[in-house]
């Protein structure tokens, strides 16, 4: 079977992203996506904001090209979007930043027009001293532009619906702006406001008589300019909602040093590079793709992809990620991800769904726009045929109901979610905090319960040293030094700890004249002289060396906390106890403050035994109650049901494979991005640095997300319900409709980007 370009295959199910032009509104979002639903096998959701329709459809049946065709039988238009690369930068920001300009300059165009042409008529028809001899003929000849040549996008799309049996707030604007300037042609050449002389005042709410002598040219104008005013902000805002994800596709290199056999270097795209190449990282460079380093030592600055600040110290055998700045030395790199496989690609790709999903909040946005125009009509219609009645007079009728097609116009509605969430996770992406999905920030609002996952969690997940202990008979820096340098010659994780505690508080460290292993016990040497024992006390026993009582004492604090402690002795005399374990994370005490901050109810979840949890818990400020110890992994999941059985909201924080499945079972599943592969697909959001801290600012951002949604989705159903009544009752004019619903738009674009603004506590 054949698989189209762009598409993903599962069993015989495939997905497909289709751009979509030509929707101007929320509901002509809603009627795509009903469209496409309606065909057997396809699931599909169309994102007005992002201008996507995600679609899963049964590949055997249908191709790609059944649902472009459906779609444009819809009246719109459909294609598949070539995928921006987020290793190769092919396009520049100044090419995009040219695309985006040359798509809003028809836009910008019709705005242009519509203001100059249209100042002047609502000047005339608000100030009377303004309203010369025949200035309602030049009201004519300025408003004509206006509603043919300005508002023709509004009157296509609503022929288009028609011819489709639909209509959407195009029809409505079309509708009201043209009734508006079709009876003022009316009254020009039939009625008597035409005659020389004619003047009328300029009134908020409608004027009670015949209507023969009035023309609503400035409605008609005002209302145009007013919603193309609106158009053009909202597009250019939705351009700038998604910046952060263009910034960082940006992020990556463009061209790479390759080295190939006999040390040659050539300089190739980084589209071109391959699983296994080496290349060179000059400092000041960017790393091109994510690798592991073979040669060389440097800092590597990662603050655009983790928020980090702090550059993390690279050597031979460390994996470095691409896009990141070699802000040290000189680097040789083997490639061990390219393309779509590298961390930003994947980071890319995980803010794109998440900003093409829809809140539940939304989806019933969606259904009440589309029904919602078809009520208006109605209304409107209900609204003139009252007014008749009422003896009001046609021109109060008409008018009453023209201010209703075009206050109702809920395009906020289909803009709340949408933008907010571009915005939302744009921001996060540029923090290192990756979310999912809309869910997810429903379920942060939830939870009250966050599990800890303790090894590389909570702790550094590494060996470290943590504390000396000396007798009278040696000083910390003489104990260091000899221990750090025999330790130094294993491989022991336990030594490795040692010997880099040792070198980073006293420096470079001798080399030992001799070095023995004892198996299972410790080692032991020569170091400048001296006869040197460091391990287990059991090595100490063979040499007939005890403890004494200040050591011993130590040994045994250290083992009762979950600590493993090592002995030190050289030249026949015990001379320190050494406390080696995983060490806190300097950042998780302060973590763990932020999230009881925020409600939640921090638990500990380890499988080590429960003095070395008990220890972890008080460091960071876990109640000994909320410590769960000696766990397996494949129990991890088992912890996470029994807290939901209890009523809980569970979010879980993890890093291992171990902990993929809890992170899946958990109702919000927060992944740390120094974690595996399989943790971070399994969770819900992913934290690209290794700071617990970065889990409190995700929860923070996304009830922050979420509140802007739903303040959005309040204010623009709150807009809708309170002006509809003003509007059927003649208390609003249509120009002044026109500008309250352009507005809407705006406001709700204007308050998503406050999201941008959004700062980390860490």
């Amino acid at each position: 079977m054949s698989t189209t370009p762009g598409t993903t295959e599962v069993a015989s199910t495939a997905e497909v992203e289709l751009a979509i032009g030509g929707m101007t509104c929320a509901s002509c979002a809603a009627r795509i996506e009903k469209k496409l639903n309606r065909m057997d096998g396809v699931e599909a959701t169309v994102n007005y904001a992002t201008e996507k329709a995600k679609v899963s459809y049964n590949g055997e049946d249908i191709a790609v090209q059944d649902l472009i065709a459906t779609v444009e039988a819809t009246g719109y238009t459909a294609k598949e979007p070539t995928p921006a690369k987020a290793d190769t930068g092919a396009d520049t920001p100044a090419d995009e930043e040219a695309a985006a300009d040359e798509e809003l300059r028809p836009l910008r165009q019709r705005l242009t027009a519509a203001v100059l042409l249209s100042v002047p008529v609502i000047a005339m028809a608000m100030v009377p001293a303004l309203q010369f001899e025949y200035w309602q003929w030049l009201s004519l000849t300025l408003a004509a532009p206006v509603v043919t040549y300005a508002a023709w996008p509004f009157h296509k799309a609503a022929f288009t619906n028609a011819r489709h049996g639909a209509a959407t707030m195009d029809t409505l604007i079309s509708v009201g702006t043209s009734a508006a300037f079709l009876w003022s042609l009316w009254a020009l050449f039939f009625g008597t406001a035409g005659t020389p002389g004619m003047t009328h005042p300029f009134e908020l709410t409608i004027a009670r008589s015949d209507g023969a002598g009035n023309i609503y040219l400035e409605a008609a104008a005002g209302v145009t300019a007013f919603i193309l005013a609106g158009r053009y902000f909202e597009a250019r805002s939705k351009r700038k909602a998604g910046a952060a994800l263009k910034a960082l596709l940006q992020l990556g290199a463009k061209d790479v040093t390759v080295i190939r056999d006999g040390g040659r270097e050539e300089t190739i795209p980084v589209s071109d590079l391959k699983v296994g190449d080496r290349f060179l990282v000059r400092p000041g460079e960017k790393i091109a793709t994510d690798g592991k380093v073979v040669e060389g030592a440097s800092a590597v600055d990662a603050s655009m992809l983790t928020g980090e600040s702090v550059p993390v110290e690279v050597a031979t055998g460390d994996g470095v990620t691409g896009a990141t700045l070699n802000v040290g030395g000189r680097l040789v790199v083997e490639a061990t991800r390219v393309g779509a496989d590298t961390q930003l690609a994947r980071m890319a790709k995980l803010v794109e769904d998440a900003q093409n999903g829809k809140a539940a909040a939304q989806r019933l946005a969606d259904k009440i726009s589309a029904v919602f125009v078809p009520v208006v009509i109605a209304l409107a219609v209900a609204t003139l045929g009252f007014w008749l009645g009422n003896g009001s007079g046609l021109t109060a009728a008409f008018t009453a109901a023209v201010a209703v097609l075009i206050i109702a116009c809920p395009c906020a509605l289909g803009l709340a979610t949408p933008t907010a969430l571009m915005v939302g996770t744009g921001r996060g992406a540029q923090l290192g905090i990756l979310i999912k999905g809309p869910e997810v920030l429903e379920t942060t609002r939830k939870v009250d319960t966050i599990v800890l996952d303790k090894t590389g969690t909570v702790t550094t997940g590494k060996m470290t040293l943590l504390a000396t202990h000396t007798a009278d008979n040696a000083t910390e820096d003489e104990v260091l030094r000899l221990a750090g340098a025999l330790e130094h010659s294993s491989e022991h994780p336990i030594a490795q700890a040692v010997a880099t505690g040792a070198a980073e508080k006293v420096g470079a460290l001798p080399t030992p004249e001799d070095f023995a292993n004892v198996a299972g016990l410790g080692v032991q040497g020569i170091v400048e002289g001296h006869a040197v024992l460091v391990g287990r006390t059991q090595l100490l026993a063979e040499w007939a060396i005890q403890l004494p009582v200040e050591l011993e004492r130590a040994k045994a604090e250290a083992e009762a906390a979950g600590r493993t402690a090592i002995a030190v002795a050289w030249d026949g005399e015990a001379r320190a106890v050494l406390e080696v374990a995983d060490a806190v994370k300097e950042s998780s005490p302060e973590a763990i403050e932020r999230l009881r901050a925020l409600g939640l109810t921090p638990i500990l979840l380890t499988g080590d035994n429960k003095a070395v949890a008990a220890s972890v818990a008080a460091e960071v400020g876990i109640a000994p109650e909320d410590v769960i110890a000696e766990v397996m992994p494949q129990d991890k999941v088992d912890v996470v049901k029994r807290l939901q059985a209890e009523g809980r909201s569970v979010a879980m924080v993890g890093d291992g494979v171990n902990d993929a499945a809890a992170l899946a079972q958990a109702d919000l599943g927060l992944a740390m991005g120094t974690g595996t592969d399989a943790a971070i697909e399994a969770g819900d959001l992913t934290l690209v640095r290794g700071d617990l801290r970065a889990a409190a600012d995700a929860i923070r951002l996304s009830r922050r997300t979420l509140g802007t949604i739903r303040s959005n989705l309040f204010w623009a159903f709150a807009y809708n319900v309170g002006a509809l009544p003003l509007a059927a009752s003649g208390l609003l004019n249509p120009m002044i409709a026109g500008a309250a619903m352009a507005f809407s738009s705006v406001f709700v674009v204007g308050n998503s980007l406050r999201l941008r603004g959004f700062k980390p506590l860490s």
